[in-house]
C-alpha cells in the first residue's frame, strides 16, 4: 500500500521530477494566461531566453522572488520553464528550491483568497500524488521493448502537457488510484445493471438493436444468466436496459444515492460478467482486453480530472448517436470524405437515468452519475497492414528516447512530418469547411493509423459533446438533428460546453484551440527540441496543407472566409484561471496565431 511519506521518501528523485513538473506546469499557465506578470523585461521578443522573475509575498510581508529560466516559442507565444531552474530568492537573497504550497500561497495569494487556493492547491497536490505513484509503478516495471499494441500505449501517456492539474482524480484515494488508474493496467470489471424502462432513457443508432448488442458484448451465456436472475426475482428483462457502471462509482455514488431505487428493483444489481477491461487515457473510458475487436464503453464517474467533474450528462448521453448519425449521413456521399477514408468511432449508443423521475432534492445530487456511451473500437477499421498509434504519444519520450525516432530516421524528418500532417490536418479542415462542424480534436480524440510508422489516416472520436457549428451557416441544415438542449444547472455550470452557436470565430476557435493550439503546438515545439526542425518550418508546412487543400476545393470559398484559420488571434480557454476564479468571472483569452504569419503565403488573404 502507498502512502505519499514513503513514497516522498523512498523515491525522492522521482518527487523532485514530478513536482518540477506540476509547479512548472503551473507556472507556464500563470505566466501565459497573465494570471500574475513577470518582470516587464521578459519576452521582450520572440526569443527571449534566460533568467526572469516572478514576484511574491512571504507570510511576513518581506517581499521574495521566484527566478526560473524560461523560453518562448513563435508557436501561439507559448512559453516553457526549463526543468529544475526554479529558485526562490528571499529578502536577504538566500537562495531556496521551490515547494509547491509555498508558490501558490506566495504569488497567487497576491491576486486570490485563500479559500479559492485551497481548491487549487488541492488538485495540484493531488496531481503530484497520482503521478508520482504512476511513475514509481513505471520506474518498477520492467519494460525491455516497447509496446505493440495501441491499447498498451494509452497506459503510457501522461496527462495533459498544458493544464496543471493533469492529473488530479480529486476522488480516488491511493488504493483505488492503482486499481483504475490507466497506468497500472489493472484488469478491471464494470458492475452490470438492470435499469428500469421506466426511470431510463436509450438512445441508439438508426440500425442498433441495443438487447441484441449486449447480448453480444457480454457474451449469450453471461446474458442469459442476467436474464434468468431477473426471472427468479420475478421481473422481465423487456422491462429493463441492461448497462454497465464503474466499480468506483457503484461503490461511492450509486449505492448511497440510488437506495431507494435498488430497494424497489427500479435498478437490479447483475453481476461482473466475463470479460476484463483496461482504463483508456480518459479513465472512464474502458476497451475491451479479452476481445480488441468489441466497443469501449464510457462511463460516468463522479471525480473531478483536469478540473472537471467526468459525470456523462443526461442531454451527451442522448446526443451521442444522434451526432455520429449526422456525421455518417454527411459524409456517405462525400466522394472527398471516402477518399480521405477517415473513420469516426461512433458513438452509436447511450443509456441514462432519467434524473427527472427523481425526487427534487435528489435530482441535482444524482445529476449525470449513471449513464454510459457505447463507441466503436478503433480495431475494426484497421486494414491488415495497418496499425493505430494516439496522436498524444507522438511526443512521448520512452526509455529516454522519442517513440516516433525510429520512424522519423526511417523516413526522413521533413517528409514524415509533412506526411503526418497532410492526413491529420485535412480531414479537419474538411469537416469545417466542407460541412460546417468543428470537431474538438485534441490528441486525445485523434488516433493515427499508419504502416510501420508512415501516416496513412486518422480516426477520430468523442462527439458527444465535442462539435460546435452555426446551423444558420450549414451547408446542410436539413440533415442537422434536433439535439437535446442542455438544461440550466448545466450552462450555468459549464459555461463554455456548448455546441450550437450563431459565433462562427467560436466554431472556428473551438477546432483552433483544440487541434491547433493544444495537439500541433506540443508536436511542433517536441519536433524543434528534439530534432531541430524550426518551429517556422513546421507551421509552414500546417499552412501548406490548409492552402492546398482550399485551392483543390474552391467550392468553399465562403467558409474559407466564415472560418479563418489565419486570424491574426484565436481564443482560448485559460485552464488555471478557471482554478481560481469562479467559471463565469473568466472569458476565453485571445492568443497570437502562428498561421496568421502564412496569411499571404499565396499571394492573397485567406
Amino acid at each position: 500500500m502507498y502512502t505519499f511519506a514513503k513514497m516522498r521518501t523512498d523515491h525522492s528523485d522521482l518527487y523532485t521530477k514530478v513536482e518540477e513538473r506540476v509547479l512548472c506546469q503551473l507556472m507556464e499557465a500563470v505566466i501565459y494566461e497573465e494570471i500574475v506578470l513577470p518582470r516587464k523585461e521578459l519576452f521582450a521578443n520572440r526569443s527571449a531566453e534566460g533568467k526572469y522573475v516572478l514576484p511574491g509575498t512571504a507570510k511576513s510581508g518581506e517581499s521574495v522572488a521566484y527566478v526560473f529560466s524560461c523560453k518562448q516559442y513563435f508557436t501561439f507565444e507559448r512559453v516553457r520553464i526549463e526543468r529544475g531552474s526554479v529558485r526562490r530568492i528571499d529578502a536577504r537573497g538566500e537562495q531556496a528550491k521551490v515547494a509547491l504550497p509555498l508558490f501558490v500561497q506566495e504569488v497567487l495569494g497576491q491576486v486570490q483568497s485563500d479559500e479559492r487556493l485551497a481548491i487549487l492547491l488541492e488538485e495540484l497536490e493531488q496531481t503530484l500524488l497520482k503521478d508520482l505513484q504512476a511513475q514509481i509503478h513505471r520506474s518498477e516495471t520492467n519494460e525491455d521493448q516497447m509496446p505493440a499494441a495501441y491499447d498498451d500505449w494509452e497506459s503510457l501517456l501522461d496527462g495533459h502537457p498544458y493544464h496543471p492539474c493533469y492529473k488530479s482524480r480529486i476522488g480516488f484515494h491511493l488504493k483505488e488510484n492503482e486499481q483504475y488508474g490507466p497506468e497500472f493496467q489493472a484488469n478491471l470489471q464494470p458492475v452490470w445493471l438492470a435499469v428500469a424502462k421506466s426511470e431510463s432513457l436509450l438512445a441508439v443508432k438508426e440500425d442498433i438493436d441495443y438487447p441484441a448488442f449486449i447480448e453480444e458484448e457480454l457474451g449469450h451465456r453471461s446474458y442469459q444468466e442476467y436474464v434468468a436472475l431477473l426471472h427468479e426475482k420475478g421481473l422481465d428483462v423487456k422491462d429493463y436496459w441492461i448497462m454497465p457502471v464503474h466499480p468506483w462509482q457503484w461503490e461511492n455514488i450509486i449505492l448511497p444515492t440510488f437506495h431507494s431505487q435498488l430497494a424497489e428493483q427500479k435498478i437490479v444489481e447483475l453481476g461482473f460478467g466475463k470479460d476484463y477491461y483496461r482504463a483508456q487515457q480518459s479513465i472512464r473510458s474502458w476497451a475491451n482486453a479479452v476481445h480488441v475487436e468489441k466497443s469501449y464503453m464510457k462511463l460516468a464517474l463522479n471525480i473531478t480530472n483536469t478540473s472537471t467533474r467526468r459525470m456523462l450528462a443526461k442531454h451527451t448521453v442522448m446526443n451521442a448517436p444522434l451526432v455520429t448519425n449526422w456525421l455518417l449521413s454527411l459524409t456517405a456521399q462525400d466522394e472527398v470524405a471516402r477518399k480521405l477514408d477517415f473513420p469516426f468511432l461512433g458513438e452509436f449508443s447511450g443509456v441514462s437515468y432519467d434524473y427527472e423521475k427523481l425526487p427534487a432534492a435528489v435530482q441535482l445530487q444524482a445529476y449525470g452519475s449513471l449513464g454510459v456511451v457505447w463507441r466503436q473500437s478503433v480495431h475494426r477499421f484497421l486494414k491488415e497492414d495497418e496499425q493505430a498509434f494516439p496522436f498524444h504519444a507522438l511526443s512521448l519520450i520512452y526509455q529516454e528516447k522519442p517513440v516516433i525516432d525510429k520512424w522519423v530516421r526511417q523516413y526522413g524528418l521533413e517528409a514524415w512530418t509533412r506526411q503526418l500532417l497532410e492526413v491529420t490536418v485535412t480531414p479537419l479542415i474538411h469537416m469545417l469547411y466542407a460541412h460546417g462542424l468543428a470537431l474538438e480534436s485534441h490528441a486525445q480524440n485523434i488516433v493515427l493509423i499508419h504502416k510501420n510508422g508512415w501516416p496513412s489516416r486518422v480516426a477520430l472520436k468523442d462527439f458527444h459533446d465535442g462539435v460546435r457549428f452555426s446551423k444558420a451557416h450549414l451547408p446542410r441544415p436539413d440533415l442537422c438533428p434536433d439535439l437535446n438542449r442542455e438544461p440550466a444547472h448545466h450552462r450555468a455550470l459549464n459555461r463554455h460546453s456548448y455546441m450550437q452557436t450563431d459565433d462562427l470565430a467560436a466554431v472556428k476557435d473551438f477546432l483552433h484551440s483544440a487541434f491547433f493550439f493544444v495537439c500541433l503546438s506540443e508536436l511542433g515545439i517536441f519536433l524543434h527540441e528534439h530534432y531541430a526542425l524550426s518551429e517556422q518550418k513546421f507551421w509552414g508546412m500546417v499552412a501548406e496543407v490548409i492552402y492546398s487543400y482550399q485551392e483543390d476545393y474552391p467550392e468553399h470559398q465562403q467558409n474559407f472566409k466564415w472560418y479563418d484559420l489565419f486570424s491574426p488571434t484565436i481564443l482560448i480557454e485559460q485552464l488555471a484561471r478557471r482554478r481560481m476564479w469562479k467559471d463565469k468571472e473568466v472569458e476565453p483569452k485571445p492568443v497570437p496565431n502562428p498561421l496568421y504569419y502564412y496569411r499571404s503565403l499565396r499571394g492573397g488573404e485567406a
